[in-house]
């Protein structure tokens, strides 16, 4: 059984020493959770748990403390890929629900399992997700200063590995800030977010450089065909190079094997593979 997890770039937001403690101990504490949950859950199940307990931690930009858009409000994206059934969930820009990751899950048991915009808020609503009001005093300050100059890379992901050998992924966002309504990150997509029987991905960073590489699908398509994870993910992005892609990934392969890299310093994360490790 193993697990990892990311929450966005710690450039983020604020970067002092206060928000990184801050950061590392939520993430050692969810991955924590996390891992016991794995125990008697299977590895879907546990990454929509995890990262719904990610969207509830306003420190990283999914769910509650998601970042406002350039019309003031805020839209959220999350997806959810299950390595056994190969099958893949999410939705684009729904407003108003707590946890994105959850609308995803439901979307599992529908032959439309893509929603975006009115028709995933309208799925939400008829499915019994209560209206929430993700917005914290911080992001607003942020919005109405108009920090449009800053970098605003934050997503939260998790990758699992079961009992019994399988793997999914699920990846939520609150996009990157101030961006055109209606703009789709990667994070419900398979360049963002991507998982089958042999590996398992779930993508931070840029979302437009992201979908242009490929980045999930690429990885685990490379680790399907015989290389090694940590081979597969480097050189996937290394091609991000000729546009100096920003991007983060975390992921686990069939082989229990367990890596992260970035493009750009620096994504923070935390695995637990028996023992729990964080970022620095």
């Amino acid at each position: 059984m193993k697990l990892i997890i990311h929450g966005g770039f710690f450039s983020e937001s604020q970067t002092n020493q206060e928000v990184k403690k801050a950061k590392q101990d939520a993430l050692l504490e969810i991955v924590h959770l996390g891992h016991k949950y794995l125990e008697h859950h299977t590895a879907a199940q546990t990454v929509v748990y995890t990262v719904r307990l990610l969207e509830d931690c306003d420190l990283f930009n999914a769910g509650t403390g998601s970042q406002i858009q350039s019309d003031g409000k805020i839209r959220l994206s999350a997806s959810l890929m299950d390595g056994k059934t190969q099958k893949f969930s999410g939705v684009i820009n729904i407003e108003d629900v707590r946890n994105p990751i959850c609308v995803a899950e439901k979307l599992m048991d529908y032959d439309d399992r893509v929603l975006s915009g009115k028709g995933a808020c309208d799925f939400a609503t008829e499915n019994g997700f209560e209206y929430f009001n993700t917005e914290i005093p911080q992001r607003r300050k942020e919005y109405e200063k108009k920090l449009s100059d800053s970098i605003r890379l934050g997503t939260v992901g998790a990758v699992a590995l079961d009992i019994y050998g399988d793997i999914a992924a699920a990846t939520s966002t609150g996009g990157k800030g101030f961006e055109i309504p209606g703009r789709v990150s990667d994070s419900a997509t398979t360049a963002g977010n991507y998982a089958n029987a042999f590996a398992g991905i779930s993508c931070t960073g840029v979302g437009e450089d992201i979908v242009s590489g490929s980045v999930a699908t690429k990885i685990v398509t490379r680790v399907t065909d015989g290389m090694p994870l940590s081979i597969a993910t480097d050189k996937t992005l290394d091609e991000m190079k000729p546009y100096d892609g920003f991007a983060g990934i975390i992921g686990i392969s069939n082989n229990g094997d367990i890596y992260h890299a970035d493009t750009h310093p620096y994504m923070v994360w935390a695995l637990h593979d028996g023992e729990a490790e964080v970022f620095e």
